[in-house]
């Protein structure tokens, strides 16, 4: 018998907390959740004041009944699933499956997988918090409620295998409202006037812009406005008439948030939000170091606040002294948002001696590349900020004015380590000009340019949206993203979303009928209430009630009065060779597909093949773009028959003219690509043996 069960979420968390504990004890993984909600119906009870129906996971009966068997023998069960409101549900259930009771003290929390912290979680149990687990079933309620009865709406008036979401659709619907400005964007002309002089002392060119008249602010906004003033400069004499001289000082960012995390992943690893999630959950559960075993490296990463403890604080300033210098150091204090929960510190690195360079052979590619933003982040925002010498200039001809700004860096700081955002804009070195002084006119010109539409949103500045609009919470963000490119509301070409067809038809029927739940402030104030069920302000089946019955009234009414909408689908240049009709665009589980307008009648439908401008390398034929499962692009020529027959051309890398073609026997990636998928059959067929083995006995 053992004193000590602990049941968390995964193997790899488990192997982590095993090696702390020691003794009696034993850690086992519930493999995340163990019942939910079921996926064939609706599973809320609606004249039981919303009742959820709970039921096991259908394949994890063997699993339950080895935790159940594990529990009988223990002489204590802790509960250490995660600490957000889905990890308090875990254990919730948990409870309930293996008859513990509500009063009992049971459950353990800890922000990062250290041996003091899981000690000190196991040593401060608590009981399960009710109004956690009301707040997670409120959110999960509503969103099983809005999704059950608007999709099948969307399949009745639209088409079959649609869905809707209190959050996903929202989001969607800032993607197609952003569509639409720049749609009706109205490009405006405007000028600017570019002056380049020279000091007569050091004969060091730099350059000015116009800025105004007189000391008044002048926009330029045509041709014929830039011409009289190039005119009226022609003859001009250009005097300095103001120097300033100042410092700048730019301060770090705080240490991580899941939103920020995702935002800066996106910029510089080129990491898809979901990507993000993944890799940052495989940090915090741990990874199996030479000397450490397993080890968790970053604290909680589903968190929205930017506080961090002080035993953290004074790690980051031992290391910063110690390999930079004192003047590196600067005890920083960061404001958390004030819609922020604050219940987890801010991601940061679990072990501060423990640099990304030491550990870098046993952690994958993209392990190594997130920890060492998530780490370099986080000293830096301990660190001193960066000083600039700064210089503008104002310089006068013929009463127009021009300005020039400048500066240098004098002390590097935190940039040393880690800058956020990189300077947009670039600045000259301007020498040392006296009031009064002449400069000599090198080239003075003058540009047109168009004002542009708002951006596209990328997942970086979605999230940053979401966020700021206070719609969905860190844990939402990656699932929300996923489900609505799935769905093929949008689509992801270069990093920008763009609505397709289907998601704008969709979105317009869900406002003109829905408005009153796919919106912003909606979707914002839900959040809101489910924070005060968290903190007991609320009661949860309250909350759904007040929402329920208007919400039902207004989906009886768009059921009997909505017609059928029509698709409109993009047409193409190909005519089916059944009927004659030009086929038209279409999304299918696997992208897009060319089929007959004519369906039911004309069943004709055919993949859509993507072709590029380079000839194969190996026999001058048409190179195709194709997809793996895993909907990785790879390059193969159209007279690659397969099985050795016809061109052998088929590449992970896009083909260059004049490159040489490596066979995909030679190719170290392709064969990289092949063990693994390898790999993975046999781990597979490992995992089926072992069920069945189960199975039988």
């Amino acid at each position: 018998m053992v004193d000590k069960l602990v049941i968390v979420e995964s193997p790899a968390k488990a192997n982590t907390i095993n090696k702390y504990l020691g003794g009696k004890s034993k850690v086992v993984a519930s493999m995340g959740h163990v019942r939910d909600l079921p996926k064939s119906k609706m599973g809320i009870n609606i004249k039981k004041n919303f009742e959820p129906e709970y039921i096991n996971i259908r394949g994890k009966a063997n699993l339950i009944n080895s935790l159940k068997k594990e529990a009988k023998e223990a002489k204590k069960v802790y509960l250490a699933t995660d600490p957000d409101r889905e990890g308090e549900a875990i254990a919730w259930h948990l409870a309930y499956i293996l008859g513990i009771s509500e009063d009992e003290v049971c459950r353990v929390t800890f922000n990062e997988i250290t041996k003091s912290a899981v000690k000190n979680g196991i040593d401060n149990p608590r009981k399960i918090d009710l109004n956690l687990i009301d707040a997670q079933q409120a959110r999960r309620v509503l969103d099983r409620i809005v999704g059950y009865k608007i999709s099948p709406v969307l399949w009745k008036k639209v088409k079959r295998g649609l869905s809707a979401g209190r959050v996903q659709s929202v989001a969607v619907r800032l993607i197609v409202e952003r569509e639409e400005e720049i749609e009706s964007f109205v490009p405006e002309e405007y000028w600017n006037i570019n002056l380049k002089v020279s000091d007569k002392k050091t004969k060091t060119k730099f350059d000015c812009k116009f800025v105004g008249k007189d000391g008044k602010k002048i926009e330029l906004h045509s041709k014929e406005e830039v011409d009289n003033i190039l005119k009226d400069l022609e003859k001009a004499e250009y005097i300095v008439t103001d120097v300033k001289k100042g410092e700048r000082k730019r301060v770090p960012a705080p240490p991580f948030t899941t939103s920020t995390l995702q935002q800066d992943a996106s910029r510089k690893l080129n990491f898809a939000i979901k990507k993000t999630m993944s890799v940052a959950q495989s940090l915090y559960e741990g990874v199996k170091l030479p000397e450490y075993g397993h080890t968790g490296l970053i604290t909680y990463m589903r968190t929205d606040s930017t506080r961090i403890s002080n035993e953290a604080r004074a790690a980051a300033k031992e290391h910063i002294e110690k390999n930079y210098g004192t003047n590196y150091y600067e005890n920083r204090f960061y404001k958390t948002n004030s819609e922020a929960q604050d219940a987890h510190e801010a991601i940061r690195p679990s072990h501060i001696e423990l640099t990304p360079e030491m550990i870098k052979s046993s952690l994958s590619s993209d392990q190594y590349k997130l920890y060492r933003l998530i780490y370099n982040r986080f000293i830096a925002s301990q660190m001193s900020a960066a000083i600039y010498d700064t210089v503008a200039v104002s310089i006068d001809g013929n009463e127009y004015n021009f300005k020039a700004n400048g500066q240098t860096l004098k002390f590097k700081g935190y940039m040393t380590l880690y800058v956020e955002n990189e300077e947009k804009e670039e600045f000259e070195k301007i020498p040392e000009l006296d009031v009064g002084e002449k400069v000599k006119k090198e080239k003075i010109d003058a540009k047109q340019s168009f004002t542009e539409p708002p951006p596209r949103y990328t997942e970086a500045s979605l999230v940053k949206t979401l966020e700021e609009k206070g719609i969905g919470r860190p844990s939402t963000y990656a699932p929300t993203i996923t489900t609505i490119l799935t769905r093929r509301y949008i689509e992801k070409v270069q990093k920008q979303l763009i609505p397709t067809d289907l998601g704008k038809v969709v979105n317009k029927l869900l406002i003109e009928n829905f408005g009153d739940v796919i919106n912003v402030e909606f979707t914002a104030n839900m959040e809101e209430k489910f924070d005060e069920i968290a903190e007991g302000k609320e009661k949860w089946k309250k909350v759904i009630k007040e929402f329920y019955t208007p919400f039902e009234q207004v989906v009886e009414k768009v059921e009997k009065e909505l017609e059928h909408v029509k698709l409109e689908y993009e047409e193409s240049d190909v005519p089916c060779e059944k009927c004659g009709r030009m086929m038209v665009i279409k999304y299918g589980r696997y992208g897009k597909f060319l089929a007959c307008p004519g369906y039911p009648e004309c069943r004709n439908a055919k993949p859509i093949v993507e072709t590029i401008d380079v000839p194969c390398p190996v026999c001058g034929g048409t190179v195709q773009v194709r997809k793996t499962k895993t909907r990785r692009n790879y390059y193969i020529c159209e007279n690659n028959k397969g099985e050795n027959e016809g061109c052998e051309y088929i590449s992970w890398n896009k083909p260059k003219i004049g490159e040489k073609f490596v066979p995909a026997s030679e190719d170290s990636e392709l064969k990289k690509e092949k063990k693994k998928a390898t790999r993975k059959r046999v781990a597979k067929k490992k995992v089926a043996r072992k069920t069945n083995r189960k199975t039988k006995k």
